[in-house]
């Protein structure tokens, strides 16, 4: 039996270490674990968002298809950050990598702290919809009804967010 396959959007980030070297072992980990990477966006130098006293951010997006379940891609991506050294000391605090799932297709999964989907924030965040529009400019928020493109157009975010 073949199982059906779902388009996944990630974020990928991280301000410590050789930032480009991890971002790039994650890319290589997820497409190796969570499934075939369909679209990448460009590398995005960020500013620190919530706690803002830390290096810069190096962020990326990625269109991954998987038959993974949402819980599963989650914990494969969060086993994946640790493997890549990530110790959480605080909340929006500095990282090695941060693997962050934005979509699962059009599905709504709450499960309380453990994994929303949608990411419960990512409409209020530069840094994740500037390089989320680069690749996935149509895609419909399936909560908002909106495009990526249009909520980026109507966000509030004077954040420091620039395509590198």
């Amino acid at each position: 039996m073949e199982l059906d396959s779902e388009n996944v959007y990630l974020l990928l980030g991280s301000n410590l270490g050789d930032r480009d070297e991890l971002i790039n072992a994650g890319l290589r980990e997820v497409a190796f674990r969570i499934g075939d990477v369909f679209s990448t966006s460009s590398f995005y130098e960020t500013a620190a968002w919530g706690k803002e006293d830390q290096p810069s951010f190096l962020n990326v997006a990625v269109g991954v298809t998987t038959i993974m379940s949402p819980l599963e891609v989650l914990e494969t991506a969060l086993q994946i950050e640790s493997e890549l050294g990530r110790v959480r000391y605080e909340k929006w605090g500095e990282r090695l990598i941060d693997i962050d799932v934005i979509f699962y297709g059009d599905r709504v999964v709450d499960m309380g702290d453990r994994l929303q989907i949608p990411h419960p924030q990512m409409q209020y965040r530069k840094f994740v919809l500037e390089p989320l529009a680069e690749i996935a400019s149509k895609f419909v928020h399936p909560v908002l009804q909106l495009k990526i493109s249009e909520i980026l157009e109507r966000l509030n975010d004077n954040l420091s967010v620039t395509k590198i």
